[in-house]
């Protein structure tokens, strides 16, 4: 019973400790507020009936943008007469309202947007329109609801975490195999760079097409993986530690993004460029997100039902007896570190899609929260342990950590703190299971 109790902890302990964060933070975050964008829409259009001759408001968020189309659509179907669709300020809504006083129109509501539900001219709209006495606002209703279960909270939270846990697939095969690299977040910030640059002075800039755009990019992932194949043979030809070589090539890689640069930021991007980044055409989550999830599945398949896989975890478990057993290790250990530069690439194309533009400054300590994901997520330092899964887990549990404390308004010094101690207790978790 005991073995048992202790292989669920190790195998599933942080899907627990995830959970429970989810939990704490719901529980925080649970306070008053109404529906927002889309999602908000139904509860609007329920209000009105069939045959009332309504003005629909709303800003000029994204959000509210989306309400108004939607909003729109539903209250036409239903067999509402909408006089018209306003998008703008207070200052819109106030003329809109006048000259319909002025008119003489006849009006039964205004159906407001949760943004301009809150403005003071919706207050009393009688005493500010005597014209318009008869006339209700409706608007979202407040209720209690946690603002992380919100589906946008978590869809950003899953978009956020794309590129460190894309990036954190190549780590777990370099440190389950014994190994380290420093230089990912320089590799992203150079990817985005060459990418850019790429596509503004080959690709045709704004007007590039969907070739030229997927031709930079693999151009620029597979350049950052002759960083990973040029570290992997500095360790293994020359024997040399991963620290500092990995060290070196973080310098380096960095040093010519700011280079290819100039130092400033490229963002002669063509719109279709955002697809990858921020994108949502395929099932309904974001295209990152989506790629993620495959990555994962496919480094899943690699690392448990490969030779490739078997090799890593012999090569990280005990070196000498992989030699002696005939694992080609010199090869090994190099596919690992060309799979993190690549995957780096890739994550930093993801980047200058999510933010179309390239700037060396992207990447900036990502090396380390990848490394926080991989430990977390309950892979060993020394090497021999890890598990793909583990990793999904453990930037998840990162992810979570930083949303809620960016929901509950902890400021960015405590966050590094507690993000230190995270990673300090999981390698000392990881000692004492030992």
């Amino acid at each position: 019973m005991k073995t048992q109790r202790s292989r669920f902890l190790t195998d599933y302990g942080m899907v627990v400790v995830l959970l429970l964060l989810c939990v704490f933070f719901s529980v925080v975050t649970y306070t008053e507020q109404s529906a927002t964008g889309v999602a908000a829409v139904g509860q609007v259009a329920g209000a009105i009936r069939a045959g009332e001759r309504v003005l629909v408001v709303g800003g000029q968020t994204t959000g509210d943008v989306a309400f108004l189309a939607e909003l729109e659509r539903q209250l036409r179907a239903g067999g509402v007469e909408v006089m018209e669709v306003v998008s703008g300020g207070p200052r819109e809504a106030r003329k809109t309202l006048e000259r319909a006083m002025s008119e003489g129109k006849e009006l039964d509501g205004v159906a407001c947007s949760e943004l301009a539900g809150r403005w003071l001219i919706f207050e009393n709209v009688g005493q500010a329109f005597p014209g318009l006495s008869g006339v209700r606002v409706v608007k979202p209703q407040r209720s209690r609801f946690p603002s992380f279960l919100k589906a946008d909270n978590l869809l950003n939270i899953a978009n956020q975490i794309a590129v460190i846990a894309i990036v954190a697939i190549g780590m777990t095969m370099v440190i389950v195999a014994g190994g380290i690299d420093l230089s990912v977040g320089s590799l992203i910030a150079l990817s985005a760079v060459l990418v850019s640059v790429l596509i503004r002075d080959y690709g045709g800039g704004a007007e590039a097409g969907t070739w030229q755009l997927v031709g930079c990019s693999l151009v620029a992932v597979l350049l950052c993986g002759c960083f990973g194949g040029f570290s992997g043979l500095m360790v293994t030809r020359f024997d040399i530690p991963p620290f500092i070589v990995t060290l070196g090539m973080m310098l380096v890689g960095s040093g010519l993004a700011y280079l290819l640069a100039d130092g400033q930021s490229i963002s002669a991007m063509p719109d279709a460029f955002v697809w990858l980044g921020r994108g949502a055409d395929l099932v309904g989550l974001p295209n990152a997100v989506v790629l993620m999830f495959g990555l994962y599945g496919v480094a899943h398949v690699v690392m448990n039902h490969t030779q490739l896989g078997r090799y890593l975890y012999a090569v990280g478990g005990n070196r000498e007896a992989a030699i002696l057993s005939g694992i080609p290790l010199k090869r090994v250990v190099l596919v690992t570190y060309l799979a993190s530069a690549l995957l780096a690439g890739l994550g930093g194309v993801i980047m200058a899609s999510q933010l179309k533009s390239g700037s060396p400054t992207y990447g900036t300590m990502y090396e380390l929260y990848v490394i926080a994901a991989v430990v977390v997520g309950g892979s060993s330092l020394s090497g021999g342990k890890g598990r793909m899964f583990g990793t999904l887990i453990g930037a998840l549990t990162i992810a979570v950590i930083q949303n809620g404390m960016n929901l509950t308004n902890v400021e960015s010094y405590t966050q590094k703190v507690v993000l230190g101690l995270v990673i300090l207790g999981a390698v000392l978790l990881d000692k004492v299971r030992k």
